[in-house]
């Protein structure tokens, strides 16, 4: 039985009402919240005049590194049918559909963004492959907005240098995960005097700034997972303690 179909107004809605309702903030929680840690970062995505067709231009193409290593990405995840994966600025949707394929349909993939215009073009991606796995959600910039236990494996790529609010962030997912869930980080190597000047400009922190970070918010560090393709990116598994 379906329990989650795809539905663009429970996205666009926050998911109201339904399995993932949000409490409204309150002020203490406004007032304890993490103050940003780049600032502006997220400014491009939060444009309500995005074009989505630029952002497809730049993301899906053979000279991004994850682009290119995708399918050796998708492999070294080893997702199997029943998961439940969380797609955490899941952007164009680029790895929608392989995921889908790959949790098979007892698995469910719920593809999180803070831009609407992302969102609605995972809901269109979906209606026409026929992906009834798959949940598109308008995500919070502090919080994924998904239910406690809701997922198997939370997956971030690219996208952890735009946390503006990590502590929060990673609070949320930590809950949203099973007992023994699984968190993927895919991320730029910032190393100065190597990284390219666009790195260093745009990634607030190396690889084990990050990774402390995610051991702090109660994560275990599993490995670090080879890709033979990546020149500029690393794979990271961590699993909820």
């Amino acid at each position: 039985m379906r329990l989650f179909p795809v539905v663009a107004s429970i996205a666009l809605m926050l998911l109201s009402g339904g399995a993932f309702a949000q409490e409204p903030a309150t002020p203490e929680t406004t007032t304890q919240a993490q103050k940003s840690v780049k600032p502006g970062i997220n400014d491009a995505f939060l444009d309500p005049n995005l074009d989505v067709d630029e952002w497809v231009n730049r993301f899906e193409v053979e000279s991004r590194e994850v682009f290119q290593a995708r399918h050796e990405i998708i492999e070294r995840l080893k997702l199997k049918a029943g998961d439940r994966i969380a797609d955490i600025g899941t952007g164009t949707g680029l790895f929608v559909e392989p995921f889908a394929h790959e949790v098979g349909e007892s698995g469910w993939v719920y593809a999180l963004d803070i831009a609407p215009k992302f969102v609605e073009r995972v809901e269109k991606i979906a209606q026409v492959k026929k992906l009834d796995n798959v949940t598109p959600v308008l995500c919070g910039q502090d919080d994924i907005r998904l239910a406690p236990g809701t997922i198997d494996v939370a997956f971030i790529c690219d996208v952890y240098h735009h946390f503006e609010q990590p502590d929060s962030s990673l609070a949320s997912i930590h809950e949203a995960l099973t007992p023994d869930g699984k968190l993927v980080v895919i991320d730029f190597e910032r190393i100065p005097g190597e990284s390219r000047e666009w790195t260093l400009d745009h990634v607030r922190a190396g690889k084990e700034v990050f990774r402390s970070e995610i051991e702090n918010a109660g994560f275990h560090f599993v490995e670090e997972v080879e890709v033979p393709s990546f020149k500029e990116n690393y794979f990271l598994v961590f699993e909820r303690k």
